[in-house]
């Protein structure tokens, strides 16, 4: 079992910046990938960024390539979502999931843990 705890969600202005981190309780983080996902009322949870085990693979959702950057500290069992340049269509819960193997996946259905997410609102 795994548990995550996300954090660093808020209200900013278009053009501001965050970072979201996301704790996780494994011992063995190295070993799970991580995604970050987003969710808007009436919408589906869509993929936003993912990171291999090892940090060394990260892939990214087309409408923030270039404006977020995903990391992760093996050391310290967390992950983190770098948020620039931010736009009001960000707006939403973001979530990150894990997956019990090493390599990032683009889907939610392909992620076994999940934590209970943390508000961003983008306003204009």
């Amino acid at each position: 079992q795994v548990q995550l705890v996300e954090s660093g969600g808020g209200l900013v202005q278009a053009g501001d910046s965050l970072r979201l981190s996301c704790a996780a309780s494994r011992r063995t983080f190295s070993a799970y990938a991580m995604g970050w996902f987003r969710q808007v009322p009436g919408k589906e949870r869509e993929f936003v960024a993912a990171i291999s085990g090892s940090g060394g693979s990260t892939g990214y959702a087309d409408s923030v390539k270039g404006r977020f950057t995903i990391s992760r500290d093996n050391a310290k069992n967390t992950v983190f979502l770098q948020m620039n340049s931010l736009k009001p269509e960000d707006t939403g819960v973001y979530s990150c999931a894990a997956r019990t193997v090493s390599m990032w996946y683009p889907g939610e259905r392909r992620y076994d843990y999940w934590g209970q997410g943390t508000q961003v609102t983008v306003s204009s």
